[in-house]
């Protein structure tokens, strides 16, 4: 499909939408007089439940239920999962030390490690630091009871992001206390264990207690890439006061990996299996140990007013070796080094009141809240070699302390003027502020201490019209704000030390128009968008683990998303999304390098019994662009995969087993890319045909 055949669909399908949503209050009634439902709920990610609640959502909002986080899975990565909601792509790295590339709607896929451009949640705990930087390494997928993604213009509620919001929700406790347990092997070495406790507890046994282990240990698909990542939570509910609910969570995170790098294309051409030669030599790794705990509580003050809070702490130690020539830092006296130590206290509280009522007999509600969160680093960086030897911690290069802060101040509004009709509009004020004092002060090296800040008003609006109690039309809007990263400030072009301070705050325009559809045996949506932003946050170049970031001018980001879900006889289901993806440099007309432009996901499951899936999984991905001179792609490829699981009864234990081959066909394709290196190591390969294995078992007790 050419470019302007594309472009030419997204018109054409903006323009039926429209014309669909101006003609469906006519069709509508002729069910005039169905049930329609009494609803009002704030536009959050945490306020929907079921695919039903978002037909009342004026937003792209889709969720993924237990059964389809684990159903013949690993539950290890959210890349297993993520493929169900169209504008989202999650790409394994085969890297632990870099974690998931999670892009929406184009938003993130800049990101040489971690997340970003996207604000992360695990049970209302921001996973997101305040610049907006993230890390999913220590989400409980096997405790999850959902996922929520939210893309789109309404994602500018949570402040300090500009592509959406990805949460996790835990399961509530069964009935009867349950132990279970289950270990998951493959290929390339992989073993990953669980063990979890759930229980109810408190008055009338209302409350749930749930604790879960985990422990994944890989020798990785490339050279140099093994990891050992430990993962522990606790999670309890319960209610106070009669009218309120608390919830306490505490997680820790213990993560060991090796780092392969990128490869060249040559290099690729040679041993797609290879680390790149700087990784060997420097043993380039990273360690990650992490702890955080958090609290929110929810109390009903009356029949119209409500409060709400959240607080929360944690704190990330991380220590990574990288590939910078000794060279380059023997050569320069303001070089940071090549080995990373970092300490980070973060913490934060969000404050929420909510009132609602009547007007006019129609529902409403207007919720406004503050939240402040902070992070305080100490950053080191050291010479990565001693004498002779690489890979080795050696002289002080670096010493600086580093503290980044948001206030937001929030107000939200929810109107139903019919029973058919809702509006709902926003507004979000966010400052954020950056703090680097220099500690580590020579003769060669002066003081380079400093600060930046920035500040945006980020409202949003969406109306929505249930034209049937089965069909929702909405249409919204709004305005982004993304801050650069601590990690983008941290280095300027010109190789002087000290932040970055010509970097901007990128600021979009974003719009909307779709459609969802839910019957009793299918579910479908479509939707168009169009963002405009100016000051993108692009990669200049990365070398030694080191990314520089320029404001790259005007970006336009367009295009359509679809997904359908249902039941085509009594044994067969069919689950698919589609996604066309226009994102260019508007002044040069170039493609923004790590999208892809087309994208599809298609799972077909046969149940011949209640106790058994069988699966064909296919994914389709067109090219990749490396660099914003577009001058080399990763190609596009198709890959399949076959899955079965089976359910049963044995010994008083439930049982499922299940089994999966991944990639049946054995195609060679770039999993994901590294933007811009400066080396051409632009490619991370992924695996060839490989095969998971897993059991688990759960046991209850009366």
């Amino acid at each position: 499909m050419n470019d302007n055949h594309a472009l030419r669909s997204v018109r054409v399908m903006a323009q039926r939408l429209a014309i669909t949503a101006l003609l469906l209050p006519g069709f509508a009634l002729a069910e005039a007089d169905a049930q329609m439902p009494k609803w009002i709920k704030p536009v959050v990610v945490s306020a929907t439940r079921t695919a039903d609640d978002a037909l009342n959502v004026p937003a792209a909002i889709d969720v993924i239920d237990a059964a389809e986080i684990r159903r013949a899975q690993p539950a290890i990565q959210l890349s297993e999962t993520l493929s169900r909601v169209p504008g989202v792509v999650a790409r394994d790295r085969q890297n632990h030390a870099q974690d998931l590339q999670i892009s929406i709607r184009g938003y993130g896929a800049r990101a040489s490690f971690g997340v970003r451009g996207v604000r992360l949640y695990s049970d209302g705990i921001p996973a997101s630091m305040p610049d907006g930087q993230g890390q999913v390494s220590h989400f409980a997928l096997a405790a999850a009871d959902r996922i929520e993604v939210l893309r789109g213009p309404y994602s500018a509620l949570y402040g300090n992001a500009s592509g959406g919001v990805i949460a996790l929700f835990t399961a509530d406790a069964p009935a009867l206390p349950v132990l279970d347990g289950g270990v998951v092997t493959g290929s390339d070495g992989l073993l990953h264990a669980t063990a979890a406790l759930r229980a109810p507890w408190g008055k009338g046994e209302h409350g749930s207690a749930l604790i879960d282990l985990a422990q994944t240990r890989s020798d990785g698909y490339r050279q140099h890439s093994a990891a050992t990542r430990r993962n522990a939570q606790a999670l309890f509910k319960g209610a106070f006061g009669g009218d309120g609910h608390f919830a306490v969570l505490a997680n820790a995170l213990d993560l060991q990996a090796d780092d392969p790098q990128g490869l060249t294309a040559s290099e690729l051409h040679g041993d797609r299996r290879a680390a790149s030669p700087g990784a060997l030599s420097f043993d380039t790794r990273k360690s990650v140990r992490q702890t955080q705990t958090g609290a929110s509580l929810d109390y009903a003050l009356s029949t119209t007013h409500a409060l709400a809070a959240t607080l929360w702490a944690g704190t990330r130690v991380t220590a990574q070796m990288l590939s910078v020539p000794v060279a380059a830092q023997r050569n320069s006296a303001l070089h940071g080094g090549g080995a990373i130590d970092l300490d980070r206290n973060y913490y934060g509280m969000d404050a929420r009141w909510r009132w609602s009522g009547a007007w006019r007999d129609q529902p409403w509600s207007l919720t406004s809240g503050l939240q402040y969160e902070a992070s305080d680093e100490r950053r080191r960086g050291y010479e990565n070699f001693v004498g002779s030897t690489l890979g080795l911690v050696g002289a002080l290069r670096r010493d600086e302390d580093d503290r980044v802060h948001a206030r937001d101040f929030y107000v939200q509004g929810d109107w139903a003027p019919h029973e058919r009709w809702r509006i709902n509009a926003g507004v979000r004020r966010s400052e954020v502020g950056f703090d680097s004092r220099d500690r580590f002060i020579t003769a060669a090296n002066p003081d380079d201490s400093g600060q930046v800040a920035y500040a945006r008003t980020s409202p949003v609006a969406g109306v929505l019209f249930r034209a049937t109690p089965w069909l929702s039309v909405y249409a919204n809007a709004g305005a982004g704000f993304e801050t650069p990263t601590f990690a983008e400030l941290a280095y300027r072009p010109d190789g002087a030390s000290g932040l970055n301070a010509q970097l901007r705050p990128a600021q979009s325009r974003n719009h909307e128009l779709g459609l969802r559809a839910r019957r009793d045996h299918w579910q479908a949506a479509a939707a168009i968008f169009h963002s405009d932003t100016r000051g993108e946050l692009a990669v200049l170049s990365t070398l030694g683990g080191r990314s520089v970031f320029a404001n790259a001018g005007r970006t336009r980001r367009q295009g359509l998303e679809l997904a359908y879900t249902g039941e085509l006889s009594a044994h067969w289901r069919l689950a698919s999304t589609y996604t066309l993806l226009d994102a260019r440099y508007r002044n040069t007309g170039l493609h923004i390098p790590g999208l892809s432009r087309q994208f599809a996901w298609s799972e077909l499951r046969y149940a011949p019994t209640a106790s058994m899936d069988l699966m064909l999984e296919a994914r389709l991905l067109d090219r990749v662009f490396v660099d914003d001179r577009n001058s080399a792609s990763a190609s596009g490829y198709g890959s399949v995969d076959l899955a079965v699981e089976r359910r049963f009864d044995a010994g008083g234990m439930q049982w499922r087993a299940f089994a999966r081959m991944n990639n049946v066909f054995d195609r060679d394709y770039i999993g994901s890319v590294i933007v811009n290196d400066a080396n051409g190591r632009h490619f991370e390969p992924a695996p060839g045909r490989h095969l998971v294995l897993g059991i688990s078992v759960n046991r209850d007790f009366d």
